[in-house]
């Protein structure tokens, strides 16, 4: 049963989840507006439109690291992500500076 779970839990981090990429597509479309294509190309880039990439400090659909995290927001979601990075987005004069993805 335990080899069973770890498996699953595999599949469920290693393999892209369309519902996932459609909703975060969504959710960077309604929150950046006339930004949204920009954002995608950044999101796509940073993370492949994943609400669990990982890598390192960085986290989520725009990898965000653990200081703009605390001050910005987080979640899990894409809706919390997209709110949380274009909060950091527009504090940072509505440039793509603080990403390593640019559009």
């Amino acid at each position: 049963m335990r080899r069973t779970a770890v498996i699953v839990l595999f599949l469920l981090l290693a393999i892209p989840n369309v519902a996932s990429a459609s909703s975060a597509t969504r959710a960077i479309s309604v929150i950046f507006g006339p930004y949204a294509s920009q954002a995608l190309r950044v999101a796509r880039c940073e993370s492949g439109l994943r609400t669990n990439a990982w890598n390192g400090q960085y986290h989520g659909l725009f990898q965000m690291g653990v200081n703009e995290r605390a001050t910005y927001g987080d979640g899990y979601d894409a809706w919390s992500q997209t709110r949380a990075a274009y909060r950091y987005f527009v504090s940072s004069g509505r440039d793509w500076s603080p990403w390593s993805c640019k559009p």
